[in-house]
């Protein structure tokens, strides 16, 4: 386990924090204002890591160290977008593709129109809050998703409303069906192994679990939406057992947010690992150009009531649409290109391509909306003024 740094300034777990002053600052008065416990930092410029730390808690009076699994939450989604896009570079669908193509039963209710596109760019008219997780299993689960009715009113690919839950589901269902592999299996071997993201997981194995339960390793989440009290805090509970081992395909990713860095370190460098060669991509640079250009844009998201522009299930930059406004944001000075995802209240995995900068980053409490967008924008505009990246006159790239 890391040791505290020594020396001025929040304490730190992990490495790099004497780079990033400004940055630890901002983690330390987010907990002094009881907005969290504790958090994570992931960061890496050109394939080289310059941060990999935790500060605070995990738990009263136990550390937060860059060891423990974090819930990551909606960060989770693009590495279900990751694994349509290769089923797509091995030519087992294409984007446009209707999802009734592939799933027949999926065709109910008025979907026969809705293809994957839509689903990745959050067009596709699911956004229904309950499907049954975590208490059904998988197969119920997407029967029920099957059988919805599109929402009324909504013509696929020209109406924009985040799907929190049900999409994701669908399209974890097709990679189960085109991939011939449970979900949380796929995601294992094809996105995690390669990566050296050991410790991740979307579905957890139930052993697994046990061992990280018992050893404490699964850091809690905790409610701070009136505050949170360090003497009293009151956790969501959300590391049970069927929160964590029956999977959801864009909501409970778990893993050291260090390890979900690697996965953004890798797409900064055209889809190869941290030191892998060409033989070893997770996609090729096309595919990573084309998940992070925008295949939405200027649509009013009726869910977030916000304009949001999409990539293939990642958030490209909006900050065009009202820099102190618009919500999943990766702050006010990260360039045009930049694309990634938040989870909810919690945290945000991004790259930066023109900078060649990926940034992992969550907090173990869940604020009000307000402030949790207020420390988003405070700490990455602060990594961004450490690393030197801040353009000129202090505005967005």
């Amino acid at each position: 386990m890391a040791t505290p740094a020594p020396g001025p300034g929040p304490a730190f777990r992990g490495r790099g924090g004497e780079a990033l002053p400004e940055t630890l600052a901002a983690l330390d008065a987010g907990r002094r204002r009881g907005l969290h416990l504790g958090a994570q930092l992931f960061v890496s410029v050109a394939g080289r890591t310059i941060a990999d730390l935790a500060v605070g808690e995990a738990r009263l009076g136990e550390p937060l160290t860059p060891e423990h699994l974090m819930l990551w939450l909606s960060s989770s989604k693009p590495v279900t977008a990751i694994v349509v896009a290769q089923l797509w570079e091995q030519g087992a669908l294409e984007l446009d593709d209707p999802v009734a193509a592939h799933w027949p039963e999926f065709a109910a209710g008025g979907k026969e129109r809705v293809t994957i596109r839509h689903l990745l760019t959050h067009t596709g008219g699911l956004r229904m809050p309950r499907v049954g997780w975590p208490e059904e299993p998988w197969e119920a689960i997407v029967a029920r998703v099957a059988a919805r009715k599109l929402e009324p009113g909504w013509v696929p690919g020209e109406k924009a409303g985040y799907h929190q839950t049900a999409s994701w589901f669908a399209l974890g269902e097709l990679v189960r069906r085109l991939g011939g592999r449970p979900f949380a299996r796929t995601v294992r071997e094809e996105i995690f192994l390669p990566l050296a993201m050991d410790d991740c997981w979307i579905g957890m194995d139930e052993a697994m679990w046990e061992s990280h339960y018992a050893a404490g390793r699964l850091a809690p989440m905790w409610s701070a939406e009136e505050g949170l009290d360090p003497a009293t805090p009151r956790s969501h509970g959300w590391e049970a057992r069927e929160r964590v081992v029956r999977p959801s395909p864009g909501g409970n990713g778990w893993g050291p947010i260090g390890q979900l860095g690697r996965l953004y370190a890798a797409l900064v460098a055209g889809g190869r690992p941290q030191g892998g060669d060409a033989a070893s991509r997770i996609l090729a640079p096309q595919t990573v150009e084309a998940l992070a250009a925008r295949h939405r844009a200027g649509l009013f998201d009726h869910t977030f009531q916000h304009v949001i522009d999409w990539g293939l299930g990642v958030i490209v930059d909006s900050k065009q649409y009202g820099v102190e406004t618009v919500p999943y944001a990766y702050g006010r000075l990260c360039s045009r290109r930049t694309y990634g995802h938040s989870g909810y209240r919690s945290s945000t995995a991004f790259a930066d391509p023109e900078h060649r900068l990926a940034v992992a980053l969550a907090w173990n409490a869940t604020p009000s909306a307000e402030d949790h967008e207020r420390r988003v924008r405070d700490t990455l505009d602060a990594l961004y003024r450490d690393l030197g990246l801040a353009p000129a006159g202090g505005g967005g790239g």
